[in-house]
């Protein structure tokens, strides 16, 4: 009754119930991050020990708030939202790429070259704690970037449309597009290593053959100079983005320790599936180009310098806040080799079955070094099953002074019924094509080209599925967020903070997807559906938007699918 709870910030990265492990880390880490960031931005002593934590509730982490620290937040925010804002050393752009981001990777860089076998058990557990803290503390650097870039394309976005825009003009959005960032250069990285798989026949054929796991096993293993120089490409990819996370909860395989869900992209683009990242991008920026210097052409003095100066800002500040948050997961892959090594430990010791059971011991359980512990983690993994069946409420206690920051919430309300889902749209257009409900990486092989991405949330590490995709709809995000934004870029109708739609929809099932007004229409199959089915043609079908085509083929593949299943 004291505090307030909240999913917001860091939580979006974490859409389902926590690994035991994680929990028992990451609370003193936010709270001393934030700590650090405050007394360092405003010199002096604003969060308390017991202000602000990341408790879990049934399992999903929750921001905790006292009644107290929440005033002194609310009352100091302003000047600390000034010094991010200005110009200064302590501007969140600026913090971040001088200090928080070098300082991030020399962390990582000190303990990846450390040998592991030679190190005992407390003291892996004490760089894994700080590798944590490291990344808490970024991540809570990232976050002052957040205001900036909301800041800019909400002021450009306003100033545009009510004293610049005239009726042929194109929306605001289109002068944020076609700029190289971390996610884009990931994609067009793996469109280049498809376009040299593709030049080399059998083994483009064996890539689309072969199951990925056994195809990734003979590339490591072959000494033919193709496939040879085809592994030392993928892991130069796997090097440079190969540690951004599909969910900040460090018990989820990055890239680099899983490459496989890779492949189903990479094959994607082998069968010439997609559009050529380049060439996307390169009309995304011509198209802005042109129509600043039409804008510009037209305007009085008056209203063409600040429609400069805040283009030129939102501009400038919308590439990092991608580049910022790619780079959350960095510490994971030696994270998890560390806990790798403390698992195969613990192993061998009979302590837990397997050595990724160690995700599910409490950090206690490691340091005391217990007897057999596989019967509760079993335990829990069952539990964690019945958590991630809930759909956490937004904002806790519901009601009473919570109510207040309840419109501030990026998602529409967990109790919504009907056929029409309410969310945030987050890109143009409509698009009708069936679902894919997909819970991680794990599923990915399951996305078919044409269907639309239904997911709880999407990282950095789920760009590659958006070639793929005639649509996105997420139950965590708002018009900031990444999928929001790689939307955009794609061109691609999505609905956002929808907070039920992983839970209300069913993968194959064929929905209407209406980013302009922030809805999502379940449809069931009717009787002229059964009739396309039947004679394998439609009698009448209208896909609008930007992506039909996309959205055609996906409606195809699933008239197949359904077929086959029948």
């Amino acid at each position: 009754p004291t505090a307030m709870y909240v999913r917001a910030s860091i939580v979006e990265q974490l859409p389902d119930p926590l690994s035991p492990l994680f929990a028992d880390m990451i609370d003193g880490s936010v709270t001393r991050s934030l700590q650090t960031l405050f007394g360092e931005i405003l010199g002096e002593d604003v969060i308390r020990d017991d202000d602000v934590g990341l408790p879990t509730v049934n399992g999903y982490a929750y921001y905790e708030y006292s009644r107290a620290g929440m005033a002194r937040l609310m009352w100091k925010s302003p000047r600390a939202f000034g010094a991010l804002l200005g110009g200064g050393t302590l501007a969140g752009q600026g913090r971040w790429r001088n200090y928080s981001h070098p300082r991030y990777r020399r962390i990582v860089s000190d303990w990846t070259g450390r040998d592991l076998t030679g190190m005992s058990t407390e003291q892996l557990l004490s760089g894994v704690q700080e590798l944590v803290d490291a990344a808490a503390e970024y991540y809570t650097a990232v976050q002052t970037i957040i205001p900036a870039a909301a800041t800019s394309e909400v002021l450009f976005t306003r100033f545009y449309e009510a004293v610049v825009r005239s009726k042929d003009d194109p929306p605001a959005q289109v002068f944020l597009l076609g700029f190289d960032s971390a996610p884009i250069k990931s994609e067009k990285s793996l469109y280049d290593l498809a376009s040299w798989t593709r030049s080399h026949r059998d083994l483009a054929e064996s890539l689309l053959t072969l199951p990925p796991q056994k195809f990734l096993e003979e590339a490591a293993e072959s000494d033919d100079p193709v496939w040879h120089e085809w592994h030392t490409r993928f892991q130069t990819h796997l090097a440079a983005y190969g540690h951004v996370v599909y969910n900040l909860d460090f018990s989820n395989p990055v890239p680099a320790d899983d490459p496989v869900p890779l492949l189903e992209t990479l094959r994607f683009f082998v069968r010439g599936g997609g559009i050529d990242p380049y060439e996307r991008q390169q009309r995304s920026a011509t198209r802005r180009e042109d129509a600043a210097a039409a804008v510009l052409a037209r305007l009085d003095s008056v209203r063409a310098k600040p429609f400069r100066r805040l283009l030129h800002w939102a501009q400038t500040v919308a590439p990092v806040r991608e580049d910022a948050l790619a780079d959350v997961g960095l510490a994971w892959p030696q994270v998890r080799r560390m806990l790798g090594e403390i698992g195969r430990r613990l192993q061998q010791a009979g302590v837990i079955n397997e050595p990724d059971d160690v995700y599910w011991l409490r950090r206690s359980e490691i340091d005391e070094g217990r007897g057999s512990l596989a019967d509760q983690v079993e335990q829990r993994k069952q539990v964690w099953r019945g958590q991630r069946r809930a759909t956490p409420p937004q904002l806790l206690p519901k009601g009473g002074w919570g109510d207040m920051f309840r419109n501030w919430m990026p998602a529409a309300s967990e109790e919504q019924t009907g056929d029409v889902i309410k969310g945030i749209g987050g890109g143009a257009g409509t698009v009708t094509a069936p679902a894919r409900v997909l819970g991680g990486p794990k599923d990915f092989g399951q996305m078919q080209p044409g269907d639309v991405l239904v997911a709880s949330i999407t990282t950095p590490a789920w760009t590659s599925l958006f070639a793929m995709a005639s649509g996105v709809v997420t139950d965590i995000g708002g018009p900031l967020s990444h999928s929001s934004i790689v939307a955009r870029e794609y061109g691609i109708p999505a609905v956002l903070g929808t907070a039920v739609a992983t839970r209300r929809i069913r993968s194959g099932q064929l929905i209407k997807v209406d980013g302009d007004a922030g809805t999502v229409t379940l449809r069931e199959e009717s009787e002229e559906m059964r009739q396309i089915e039947q004679v394998g043609r439609p009698r009448r079908l209208i896909i609008a938007g930007a992506t039909g085509a996309a959205a055609a083929a996906g409606l195809a593949a699933w008239l197949v699918r359904r077929r086959r299943r029948a």
